[in-house]
């Protein structure tokens, strides 16, 4: 993974790479909801390599500019899968936000968009293209993460648009499991109108370092009572519109942000938390948000659709390349895996040695037409 960032208080080393993952008194690989990450998730869920992902963020003039080719730097769930029938895809994005952003009473709402990219350029996504009966004008969304749509996220609260675009819906986790110092506020990427995103920590007393940190709570809860028309029956936080804000209910406002210090903002900022509780990632802007976020004619995405992270002219189409080895957006198997069903015929139970010194035993199955190990 690399991550190039210029015109910032901030410097990250972040490094992908395949692990392999043993777990106690087992020859068994462990899947992505494991504890360590692992070649499982090249093996059985094919996933994307993080060493592929790619991200620039530099400040140009005004305007703080992220290019990105989409892919993620942590590890993923299994992508396609039964309720996300999408593989992964290399992106060519590139999103523009003022570096000195106006704030505003007022707010402008999040249409079906994103709100922001994460630093790593993934972008923060939270709206669902799910309504009841189907009907963008019933006035009733699904949220996608109340569990009443299963779209296949992921462990990351992440799952892949029809373009191969991976977006969060949420907390980002695997982004947060990078960090290791608990004693700041995260900074995980910048909204579409130039305010910083971060996790959600903050400290309890927004204005003074030294107070201690707290997770940080929205402010909105489920309605009371019964929905008066479209799906009917209780209010349950399975649509947007279960929700209500509530001043001072939490520690954040209406579009899930505070005005506080931060490592990266000693003199002090607005920022927007991203939280574990609705709605998750803000759905609205007290700034401007630039149009490189909206889909379609100038948006970030086509700008950028000919053309690398790096400005260079892309040679294939759509802005979308395959990673090294790996079709539609998968990586192949590791080496050895392969070579130890060389010769052998798909059922065959094989062994060999990872690089770490773990003996594996599996089954040769095939993908592609090529054969490669299942440890089990």
């Amino acid at each position: 993974m690399r991550i190039w960032i210029s015109g910032l208080a901030l410097a990250i080393s972040l490094s992908g790479h395949a692990a392999y993952a043993h777990q106690q008194n087992s020859e068994r690989w462990v899947g992505w909801e494991g504890e360590q990450p692992g070649v499982i998730r090249t093996l059985v869920d094919m996933l994307i390599s993080p060493a592929y992902a790619e991200a620039h963020i530099r400040v140009d003039g005004n305007y703080r500019l992220i290019s990105s080719n989409g892919l993620p730097e942590h590890n993923t769930g299994r992508f396609p899968n039964a309720n996300n029938p999408t593989a992964i895809r290399e992106q060519s994005v590139t999103y523009r936000v003022p570096v000195k952003p106006i704030y505003r009473e007022s707010t402008t709402p999040l249409g079906m968009w994103p709100f922001g990219v994460a630093i790593n350029g993934v972008p923060f996504d939270p709206g669902a293209a799910e309504f009841w009966r189907g009907n963008p004008r019933s006035g009733w969304q699904y949220e996608a993460l109340s569990g009443a749509v299963d779209l296949g996220v992921d462990r990351n609260n992440a799952h892949v648009q029809p373009t191969g675009s991976y977006h969060y819906h949420g907390l980002p986790t695997g982004l947060l499991e990078r960090y290791s110092d608990s004693s700041v506020p995260i900074l995980l990427g910048y909204a579409a109108d130039g305010f910083p995103i971060y996790g959600p920590y903050g400290y309890r007393n927004p204005i003074d370092d030294r107070s201690g940190m707290q997770k940080l709570r929205g402010s909105y809860q489920v309605k009371g009572g019964q929905r008066p028309d479209g799906p009917g029956g209780r209010y349950d936080g399975s649509f947007v519109q279960d929700y209500e804000y509530i001043a001072g209910l939490g520690d954040l406002d209406d579009c899930n942000g505070r005005s506080g210090i931060t490592a990266e903002y000693p003199e002090g900022t607005y920022y927007y938390v991203v939280t574990d509780n609705f709605p998750f990632i803000p759905r609205c802007f007290h700034g401007t948000p630039d149009r490189s976020f909206m889909r379609g004619p100038g948006s970030g995405q086509d700008r950028a659709a000919s053309h690398g992270v790096d400005g260079s002219q892309r040679q294939h189409s759509r802005g979308m390349r395959q990673p090294q080895g790996g079709s539609g957006g998968m990586r192949r198997p590791p080496q050895e895996a392969i070579d130890a069903c060389k010769g052998r015929d798909k059922g065959d139970r094989v062994s060999f040695t990872t690089p770490f010194g773990h003996r594996i035993s599996g089954v040769c199955q095939q993908r592609d037409g090529e054969l490669f190990v299942i440890p089990g």
